[in-house]
């Protein structure tokens, strides 16, 4: 009964180039939110929250998955409002970047929060993926390439 409860509050609710999605249960209440923004030569992805439910990045995947029919795609994957992610968290990562790659393109992701470098580090995926400090360095990495 709570699983049929939780899915109801799963679709999303967005404008524009956003997203925001709720899911609560009897512990307590985690929130993911997401914003797009085109740039110059790349999309700024903003992540924001917590992401632990596969659900909750349907919608992201999906502007991605048109955003990444471009060649050469480049994403700056911000984590810097981010807080907490499992491996559901990193599977959209590795989504992000494999769709970047097939393209042509990259994604580099900056302003990581302690807890989840340490989460990159203990999977190795900062051998995976460039890790940088903020959006100019992520840029930066982009025209070494």
């Amino acid at each position: 009964m709570q699983e049929a409860a939780r899915k109801r509050l799963l679709p999303a609710r967005y404008a524009g180039k956003s997203g925001t999605f709720d899911l609560t249960n009897h512990h307590a209440f985690m929130e993911f939110a997401y914003d797009i923004t085109e740039k110059q030569g790349y999309h700024l992805v903003r992540l924001k929250g917590n992401l632990i439910e596969k659900n909750q990045a349907n919608s992201l995947m999906d502007e991605i998955e048109g955003l990444s029919e471009k060649e050469n795609s480049r994403f700056v994957i911000s984590l810097d409002e981010f807080k907490y992610m499992n491996s559901t968290g990193l599977n959209v990562l590795l989504g992000i970047l494999s769709k970047a790659r097939r393209s042509g393109g990259e994604a580099v992701v900056c302003a990581v929060p302690e807890k989840t470098h340490s989460l990159l580090v203990i999977t190795k995926l900062v051998n995976v993926f460039q890790v940088v400090e903020n959006e100019d360095q992520a840029v930066k990495a982009f025209q070494a390439n």
